[in-house]
């Protein structure tokens, strides 16, 4: 393992620019600076970015508030293609504006199917170690 990778071999530096991006993101949302109705009235949720190698491409995983039209919010989001990469670039001040893909966040559907399979009763018996 390098000196500069974490334990799970991701980049030190990919993971403190894709924070840096992540939060850059989230105050652009919160502060409504992207003028578009489907994104101006939802809060949207920025859990994480994952960045290439070469810092020229950013995954970013979104997830709007339940009741929200989730497909239209990424939508909207992949339309500022002009706006959100560069005011990006200026916040994080990166040498390459970083080309912003979207994508819906499942993580917490995951989480939330994962802790409804250790509440079944036959599951939560295996889990206490009670024998019948």
């Amino acid at each position: 393992m390098r000196r500069n990778e974490t334990p799970e071999g991701k980049s030190v530096r990919l993971l403190r620019v894709g924070e840096q991006v992540r939060h850059a993101l989230s105050d652009i949302l919160l502060r409504g600076e992207v003028h578009d109705e489907t994104i101006a009235r939802p809060i949207v949720s920025v859990p994480e970015v994952r960045m290439s190698p070469d810092l020229k491409h950013a995954t970013v995983f979104v997830k709007p508030l339940p009741g929200t039209a989730e497909e239209a919010v990424i939508q909207a989001l992949g339309t500022n293609t002009a706006f959100l990469p560069s005011e990006v670039a200026r916040r994080v001040n990166t040498k390459y504006v970083a080309r912003l893909k979207f994508l819906a966040d499942e993580s917490f559907d995951e989480g939330s199917h994962i802790d409804a399979l250790l509440r079944q009763p036959c599951v939560a018996r295996d889990l206490t170690g009670d024998e019948e």
